[in-house]
């Protein structure tokens, strides 16, 4: 009797002790993936060959034998609650993607408890969806704590014959009225999107470069990464510039949003015009909204097999 009157407390005493640990641990893996975030930016910073110095927009890229990847860290002058709430469900991400030069249509649903998005990528000029080539992608939540974040879009397939499409962002608060972010945009690709890829950039596409310096020429002046990795760092950038300006407009009337959007967005462009030009703003903002008036009322192509 006396040994399981003394048992009794010591269990309640372990029981506690286990569940303060647990709670810690939480507490401490939610602050460590803001702290890890915010660190992340700090480096980016440090290390950073961007070229983009006007700015605290840090942009880098990696190219591996089979894939590519470019990164942004950035400071966004909007409150960590704002962030979270603009870019939190499928469909606002829809209407950042088609801000993006070559998206020509998304749609978002949910398949099974599924968020899905589908897109059709095409041509920086108008065309029709026929031609467009599309993507389903998986939208999912991978972080939701009180300080941190992070959504992920990511597809098995991607446009010319790339594979293992993804694009991600996490979100977290550096201080009452900025927001530190990260985005990733990656994807594999083989032979044939090689290929492709080699086609664009001996024609359309020789001329230009990304943002990384690479070296100086005879009279000081930055020398741009050029090639896949420029092709990779300026659609990084794109998608990028797209979810800034989508911020922009965020707690403004429904009819407001999207104009601003498309405005701020071209103007984005416009201040790295070396790298990003290619439309003027007329052109873009007609084409822009007719697009975003046929995503609207057409339904998204029945996906093959």
């Amino acid at each position: 009797m006396s040994w399981a009157f003394k048992r009794q407390p010591l269990s309640r005493w372990m029981l506690l002790l286990c569940l303060g640990l647990s709670l810690a641990a939480g507490v401490q893996a939610q602050g460590g993936a803001a702290d890890s975030l915010r660190a992340g930016f700090a480096a980016a910073r440090e290390r950073s060959t961007g070229g983009i110095s006007d700015r605290p927009v840090y942009l880098q890229s990696t190219e591996a034998p089979n894939s590519l990847t470019g990164e942004v860290h950035a400071l966004v002058d909007h409150p960590f609650d704002t962030v979270r709430q603009d870019i939190g469900t499928a469909g606002r991400w829809c209407e950042i993607l088609i801000l993006h030069l070559n998206i020509k249509y998304c749609r978002a649903s949910t398949t099974g408890g599924r968020d899905q998005l589908d897109v059709g990528i095409g041509r920086k000029f108008d065309q029709p969806l026929k031609d467009a080539q599309w993507v389903r992608f998986d939208y999912r939540g991978t972080s939701a704590a009180a300080d941190h974040v992070g959504f992920e879009l990511q597809a098995p397939t991607g446009p010319m014959s790339t594979k293992d499409f993804r694009i991600a962002v996490e979100a977290a608060p550096y201080n009452e009225r900025q927001t530190v972010l990260h985005m990733t945009y990656a994807y594999g690709f083989g032979t044939m999107a090689r290929w492709a890829m080699q086609a664009y950039l001996g024609t359309v596409g020789s001329d230009k470069v990304g943002f990384s310096i690479i070296g100086r020429d005879k009279d000081g002046q930055p020398l741009r990464i050029g090639g896949v990795r420029g092709m990779l760092e300026r659609n990084t950038m794109r998608y990028y510039l797209a979810i800034e300006s989508h911020l922009g407009a965020y707690g403004l009337p429904p009819a407001q949003q999207l104009q601003k959007s498309l405005q701020d967005c071209f103007d984005a462009t416009e201040r790295y015009a070396r790298q990003l030009h290619e439309l003027d703003r007329a052109y873009y903002i007609d084409m822009k909204l007719r697009e975003v008036r046929r995503q609207d009322t057409t339904p998204p192509p029945t996906p093959k097999g």
